[in-house]
């Protein structure tokens, strides 16, 4: 490993409501709370999400995504407009793209390559019951 990768990565500053904040990756102790928050979400993420869509589905789970990745109170998160929302929720993204493109996605598309086959069989042997 070269030794240019064993600094911490450097923050990615945005500036939501007036307040500059520098974005790090998600560390390990905050694991437990962030994959609770993207669990229902997961399978709605994309290497594009769209953000708006994001909050109409899963909106308590955005909310609380961001205040665990921005290190804010979600009261903080609570009061924010919806395009400072959403222009920090892509900051987020940016900032953890290897965690959520690279970890939850694909265990998103895996899971749904296994789960398939059975969903196919399951609905074939529901059209054959009689109606």
């Amino acid at each position: 490993m070269p030794d240019f990768e064993t600094f911490p990565p450097v923050p990615k500053v945005v500036t939501v409501a007036g307040t500059a904040l520098e974005l790090t990756p998600i560390r390990l102790g905050e694991l437990p709370r962030l994959l609770a928050a993207v669990r229902p979400l997961a399978a709605d993420l994309s290497v594009e999400p769209d953000w708006l869509a994001l909050l109409a589905r899963h909106g308590e789970a955005v909310l609380e995504l961001l205040a665990i990745t921005t290190r804010r109170e979600r009261a903080w998160v609570n009061d924010l407009s919806l395009e400072d929302a959403v222009t920090l929720a892509a900051a987020v993204f940016e900032a953890n793209a290897d965690f959520f493109v690279g970890r939850v996605v694909p265990a998103i598309q895996g899971a749904a390559q296994h789960l398939a086959p059975i969903l196919e069989q399951m609905q074939a042997g529901t059209r054959r019951l009689p109606a």
